[in-house]
């Protein structure tokens, strides 16, 4: 479960059995959790235990840092 990145406490990270399914990235802070897919385009494909907010939050430093992540996709499932 390699750890791609931490913002405000958001840990932003793949799970490395999921080379199967498209490019996406999980994110948990506390009791929260959420799977972001990052292409073709940016769009949340679940999140439990956030607020409206934090969910605003994560798609701003997602969509800030998608490109970072899908290097890191790349280097690690390729």
């Amino acid at each position: 479960m390699p750890t791609i990145l931490i913002v405000n406490g958001y840990r932003f990270f793949f799970y490395s059995n999921e080379n199967d399914e498209p490019i996406h990235v999980h994110i948990e802070k506390a009791e929260g959790n959420a799977k972001y897919w990052l292409e073709p385009d940016l769009e949340e494909a679940y999140s439990y235990g956030f607020t409206t907010r934090q969910r605003k939050e994560i798609r701003l430093i997602t969509a800030n840092n998608q490109q970072q992540l899908i290097i890191a996709w790349n280097e690690y499932f390729r």
